[in-house]
């Protein structure tokens, strides 16, 4: 595993100026946000050209581009909001090869119609999975035409709030390619950071087959615990890297949730984590 970033950490006028800020931290993987280059961050349409020169910017600087962030409200109430959102996502998708990247990053949605990150009551009523299948059939049709990982993340905000709605969606889909974004942080509800070993054991028993990429932050509360920078929360570092070094997980370690000045103590905090865990043939 390495350490990379949502490059979008880095507020420069330019991508040449974002991506030499990544470099400058000695990072070399990103989540990337199409907004650090101009565009929205979900187009209508991507041009081979412009694709081909974000691309060729990031390899001019040794910068992997890990996945790209494709998140939009895939249950809004509003049908004709999810089916721009889908078509947005399709571009997205065809972009994906020149990008250089087969992965894209997904939200299960929310019946929130203002905010996709915060919960809802009916988030948890049988239309809402129902509307978050169907959607999720739908991108994985997209995924498999483009051949491109759809990455969905379980947050306690959204329709799939638990490793174990995770586990039920995947199964109910049955599609190669969808797959999940861990994120240690975003897993507890209300009361259950007592059984914080309890619940990682089990997200990582049910999800670590499927994992496409996973994030570094932290939490200082449980719930809707917002963001933290890694190392600076209640989460257990130890425990979570080693889970995912236990599932084969050799992706990077994608940092967000912090400011600029974070970054190179977040980084070290985690590679001094990562330094002892066993490497492969090592017990």
């Amino acid at each position: 595993m390495e350490i990379g970033i949502f490059e979008k950490t880095f507020a420069r006028p330019t991508l040449a100026e974002t991506l030499d800020a990544v470099r400058a931290h000695g990072l070399a993987a990103l989540q990337f946000d199409l907004a650090s280059a101009g565009l929205p961050s979900m187009p209508d349409r991507i041009a081979p050209e412009t694709a081909a020169g974000i691309r060729a910017e990031m390899e001019e600087r040794g910068i992997v581009m890990a996945a790209v962030s494709g998140t939009f409200n895939i249950i809004h109430p509003d049908e004709a909001v999810r089916q721009d959102g889908m078509r947005r996502l399709r571009a997205l998708a065809m972009a994906c090869p020149a990008l250089g990247t087969g992965v894209i990053t997904l939200s299960t949605g929310t019946r929130d119609a203002e905010n996709m990150w915060k919960n809802h009551p009916d988030n948890a009523s049988d239309e809402s999975w129902s509307d978050c299948v169907q959607a999720m059939a739908e991108i994985a049709e997209i995924g498999e035409e483009f051949s491109v990982r759809m990455a969905f993340e379980p947050e306690v905000n959204n329709v799939v709030d638990s490793a174990r709605k995770a586990r039920l969606l995947l199964d109910t889909l049955g599609s190669p390619w969808v797959k999940v974004v861990i994120d240690g942080a975003n897993i507890f509800h209300a009361g259950e950071l007592p059984r914080m070993a309890e619940i990682l054991d089990e997200a990582f028993s049910l999800l670590g087959t499927d994992i496409a990429l996973a994030h570094a932050k932290d939490l200082d509360h449980d719930g809707d615990a917002g963001n933290r920078p890694a190392g600076h929360g209640l989460l257990d570092y130890d425990r979570y890297l080693r889970l995912l070094n236990q599932a084969g997980y050799t992706g990077p370690l994608i940092l967000h949730g912090l400011k600029e000045p974070d970054v190179d103590g977040c980084a070290d905090f985690l590679r001094s984590k990562l330094a002892v865990l066993p490497q492969p043939g090592r017990s």
